[in-house]
């Protein structure tokens, strides 16, 4: 059946009118003749049908995320502090947005009205997904509700408040939560999915309003809590439960699993459709991808406890750390007894494979998806359980929040793996040191909820790792500083041969100086191809060359590019922090 809407997204293409980078270059109206098309509502569908291929973020977009949670090869730019503002690009391209503001011009054409709704519904939805991304980039951002043609003067009109470009948003996505189709489908926009982008939007925008000082934050949130209410009581989703590893299985499944997902990217090998998350994870050139010690820390024990209160913990070889553990740490990297899927042999982390040794195995199938882009399970983009956190997170925030909501969110997503309730009077009474520290948690965090906001952060965390929310849940906590802190793997106690998962066959060797003799799979030379936080032992220490900066006055937006200003005289105006050199005085 998925097959059905890629072939539909692939004859999409075949009418997708904007192609050039440029979005002035080409004109939908040089390829067809408005007046007479948008009649039907095969036409109508044809034509947004180019939306969700245009739109919507691919494979790599999503599992190949690092900030401070995926440890990779190459350290993001954002880290660093070695962006530069661009001369022109860096994400500021409307070609998109140009092809729904045709539509949405002409689709009027067409009579039938329940079929115009539910299709300008798909128009408005990408519309506001579209102004999403760039309001968490940019902040605030020209507006555009119609075609522009070359000579219109609005090209280079300024920025619009990002309060008015939210609400143009909100009426987008309202629109389509009242038009698009209730049946559940994962494979098409729904009124739930709807549901879903406005949850997530209005998430965002109040806390970053919150966090950043700026005003009206609550009215986003309560948008969010209603939003999550409304999908909670009436969508008939829940969560994926079924076999002895529902997490790992959720992520691991050749087709969008519908108890849980929402709304996905469809992948089809017999159609050459394809991604590459299996050898991203279990390759030597393809950035050797790890969790950050600090993440793999914040991981619960099994029991409910909390791990960094553990005597101790912060020496434990792998096999001890990995013990008695939040079962969604098994079934997102490789631990002591981890079995590929159809294999019965156990395998321990590679550290070819990963800089930090924490081996990761979310979205991996059975070995023959390895190669290069061979990779063709489905994506995930909204599932239940994302709802289900930010409706707990904007309760929280709201001071509004209750055991009965924790109940209802929070406690579903571990009772699938077994995990004990969250307790928020326990939670605010002894909040955790670990998520309060500046070097691995969350210091802006104040109040009466602070503890069960700090949980709340750490079920995120766990829950939504790998899936592209990492970057932008620290812009809008405004926790940009934890970027320069240092990037950790696992910890080594010395130079030594090592059995990583206690199974009785050694699997890497550290040395200094002569490689020892042996038949050990990975030889790694402590100072040269990997380095340890107190020289010949400690944490894998990565990125240590790199002085990582942060600059809490100008990073949280990006910069506008050069083009963009020069074109408009200046009435397109730059972000805080960042000099451009430019003066239209």
């Amino acid at each position: 059946m998925k097959s059905v809407y890629i072939v539909s997204w692939l004859l999409a293409l075949a009418v997708s009118f904007v192609s050039c980078d440029d979005w002035l270059d080409k004109t939908p109206k040089d390829h067809l003749y408005p007046d007479v098309y948008f009649k039907t509502e095969d036409e109508l569908r044809l034509f947004t049908n180019q939306f969700y291929n245009n739109l919507i973020p691919a494979a790599a977009d999503i599992y190949s995320e690092s900030s401070d949670l995926i440890v990779k090869s190459d350290l993001m730019l954002e880290m660093s502090g070695q962006r530069i503002i661009p001369d022109e690009g860096n994400g500021w391209n409307f070609t998109a947005l140009r092809d729904i503001n045709f539509y949405l011009q002409y689709s009027h054409n067409c009579t039938d009205v329940n079929a115009r709704n539910r299709y300008d519904g798909v128009a408005r939805f990408f519309r506001a997904y579209f102004y999403f991304e760039k309001v968490k980039r940019y902040g605030d951002i020209p507006w555009y509700d119609k075609a522009l043609d070359s000579d219109d003067p609005d090209l280079y009109k300024a920025r619009d408040s990002r309060e008015f470009v939210m609400q143009k948003m909100l009426a987008d996505l309202d629109f389509a939560i009242t038009h698009l189709p209730k049946t559940k489908n994962a494979y098409i926009l729904t009124r739930w999915t709807a549901l879903a982008l406005k949850s997530r939007v209005c998430l965002f925008e109040g806390t970053f309003r919150k966090y950043h000082g700026l005003e009206d934050y609550e009215k986003y949130l309560d948008a969010c809590v209603s939003a999550s209410e409304t999908f909670m009581n009436e969508s008939g989703y829940t969560l994926y439960k079924s076999g002895s590893t529902p997490y790992r299985d959720l992520f691991a499944s050749m087709n969008l699993q519908a108890d849980e997902i929402i709304f996905g990217r469809d992948y089809e090998a017999s159609l050459s459709v394809l991604h590459n998350v299996q050898n991203y994870e279990n390759a030597t050139t393809m950035g050797r991808p790890g969790l950050n010690k600090k993440i793999v820390n914040s991981y619960l024990m099994a029991d409910g406890s909390r791990f960094t209160d553990k005597a101790g913990y912060e020496t434990m070889t792998f096999d001890q750390e990995c013990q008695n553990r939040d079962p969604r740490l098994a079934q997102t990297i490789r631990t002591p007894g981890y079995t590929r899927i159809g294999s019965t042999k156990k395998e321990a982390p590679n550290l070819a494979y990963t800089m930090t040794g924490y081996h990761l195995i979310k979205y991996s199938m059975t070995a023959n998806y390895d190669e290069y882009n061979k990779s063709c399970n489905d994506i995930p983009l909204f599932r239940t359980a994302e709802v289900y956190l930010n409706f707990a997170e904007a309760k929280a925030e709201l001071g509004t929040l209750k055991q009965a909501d924790i109940n209802k969110s929070i406690k579903l997503l571990r009772d699938r793996v077994g995990m004990g309730n969250l307790d928020m009077e326990l939670a605010n009474s002894k909040p955790d040191p670990y998520l309060m520290s500046a070097a691995t948690g969350y210091p802006n965090v104040k109040g009466a909820n602070q503890g069960v906001i700090l949980e709340i952060r750490r079920e995120r965390t766990i829950e939504l790792a790998m899936e592209g929310f990492r970057y932008y849940d620290i812009m809008r906590w405004k926790e940009g500083k934890l970027f320069e802190n240092d990037l950790l793997g696992i910890y080594i106690p010395g130079p030594g041969t090592y059995d990583l998962d206690q199974d009785g066959t050694d699997d890497v060797c550290f040395y200094v100086g002569t490689k020892p003799a042996g038949n050990v799979p990975l030889y790694l030379e402590i100072g040269e191809q990997i380095r340890l936080s107190n020289d010949e032992s400690g944490y894998i220490i990565c990125h240590s060359l790199i002085t990582k900066k942060w600059n809490e006055d100008r990073d949280y937006l990006y910069p506008v590019p050069i083009s963009e200003r020069t074109l408009s005289n200046g009435v397109v105006t730059q972000n805080p922090g960042w000099n451009d050199g430019l003066n239209f005085n």
